[in-house]
């Protein structure tokens, strides 16, 4: 078994691939996820992001790297794995890392950030990667004791506006704060030169999930571009 400190050194410097699938699509199905996630791995991905816990069941099977797990519940809010419930039963179901909301909004459990992660800490062996929106949001996950905090929610938590490509301004600044925790860029990471800047700005390591393992949204910008 790999101890913290290794599954972190794992993903620095290196790509994560997120492989998921929205509800009624037809690759919708915790098989079909391992096997996209295991393709990922063969192109080189150090780990893995899976939504959903049959999905992350399945993806365990399938590959050697370390997992990042996340349940999404509800539609507005906080919805990355918004509980602590949530939480252990995504460590529970085989992920090393669980990704969940980091950002300072009320959870739905009534728990603080704080006390979600210290209870994951003292009940499994799995990291917490905080899906921060802001500066403030990653100060106060490191605070709170997140081993990982990510640039997952910059532009939808209501606090920064939605930027075209990684909001490398904010990568940046967190990179500036020098925090105890692992630094990971995520959302809307298009394109290996997006991938490159979020390096650049200061990333430990970098989330690609869209680009690489949604191909409805793929082809939609390819139609876009050929169609226009």
């Amino acid at each position: 078994m790999l101890s913290k400190t290794e599954i972190l050194e794992k993903l620095r410097g290196r790509l994560v691939v997120s492989a998921q699938a929205y509800p009624g699509e037809p690759m919708r199905d915790p098989n079909t996820m391992a096997q996209v996630a295991a393709s990922a791995v063969i192109g080189g991905a150090a780990a893995v992001r899976i939504q959903g816990l049959g999905d992350i069941q399945a993806t365990r099977s399938a590959v050697e790297v370390p997992i990042v797990g996340l349940w999404k519940d509800g539609k507005d809010g906080v919805v990355i794995t918004p509980t602590f419930q949530h939480a252990y039963a995504v460590a529970l179901a085989g992920s090393h890392i669980v990704a969940l909301d980091g950002t300072r909004r009320e959870r739905p459990d009534g728990l603080s950030l704080a006390e979600t992660v210290k209870r994951l800490h003292e009940q499994t062996n799995a990291l917490v990667m905080a899906d921060c929106g802001s500066l403030d949001d990653a100060l106060a996950a490191a605070d709170c004791g997140a081993d990982i905090v990510g640039t997952t929610l910059a532009g939808y938590s209501g606090e920064r506006d939605k930027t075209d490509g990684p909001d490398l301004e904010l990568i940046s600044a967190i990179r500036e704060a020098d925090l105890p925790a692992l630094l990971v860029a995520e959302g809307r990471i298009h394109t290996p030169a997006h991938a490159a800047a979020a390096r650049e700005a200061g990333a430990d390591s970098v989330v690609v999930g869209t680009a690489i393992t949604h191909p409805a949204t793929i082809t939609s910008w390819f139609t876009e571009a050929v169609e226009d």
